[in-house]
């Protein structure tokens, strides 16, 4: 099964190693919190979609990245009718907690690339069977950084994003031990975490341009 042409992975985390998740926010603190991420330089943002109302501030924040060029993706997508309306409110991706073959399907069909949940060996062969290269390893912070420098070994062409118990202060040491990219939540609803996330952009911005 290949990716569908478009969009990857590569091109929406090209400028910053850094996703948002913005879960359980009315749909105008979604939006706002979106907000404050793009302004900050985080081009991705997930909206998890598991309420009812979960779906319309996905739907605002999709509007909202429109007029601003960034991208939003749907999160814990566990079933076709999240696929159905992650794509019918206009998703440019998906994210599960885990790696389902048939929601990998659908949600490539419908034109989403996925990120699929792994933490282990057995699961990330399992994506690259599905044509995958990019998965979500979870729970990051349990796994540990060094679970990232363990499985570059045996899959050097994976690229991986670290997602649950990431924030500013332990972000770099999963993006040295092999992370690609680094999904921070709630520390972005804390203005007081505004400023250290700042500093890890600048400071990844920086490496990236001397690499």
């Amino acid at each position: 099964m290949e990716p569908p042409l478009g969009t990857s992975f590569d091109e929406l985390f090209a400028r910053a190693p850094v996703m948002a998740i913005l879960r359980g926010f009315s749909v105008e603190r979604t939006v706002e919190i979106a907000t404050a991420a793009w302004d900050l330089g985080i081009d991705c943002v997930e909206v998890p979609i598991q309420t009812p109302s979960a779906v319309a501030a996905l739907r605002a924040t999709v509007e909202a990245a429109t007029a601003r060029g960034k991208t939003v993706g749907a999160g814990t997508i566990i079933s076709y009718e999240h696929v159905r309306q992650a794509a019918d409110a206009g998703a440019a991706f998906t994210v599960s907690p885990g790696i389902d073959p048939e929601i990998v399907r659908r949600s490539l069909e419908a034109g989403l690339p996925i990120l699929p949940g792994v933490a282990t060996a057995s699961e990330i062969q399992l994506a690259q069977r599905l044509g995958l290269d990019w998965v979500k390893a979870f729970p990051a912070a349990l796994l540990g950084s060094a679970w990232f420098t363990s499985m570059h070994g045996p899959f050097p062409g994976i690229r991986f994003a670290a997602t649950g118990g990431i924030d500013a202060n332990n972000a770099q040491e999963f993006l040295k031990a092999g992370a690609r990219v680094v999904a921070l939540g709630s520390s972005l609803a804390d203005p007081s975490s505004l400023p250290a996330i700042a500093d890890l952009l600048r400071s990844e911005g920086t490496a990236k341009a001397n690499s």
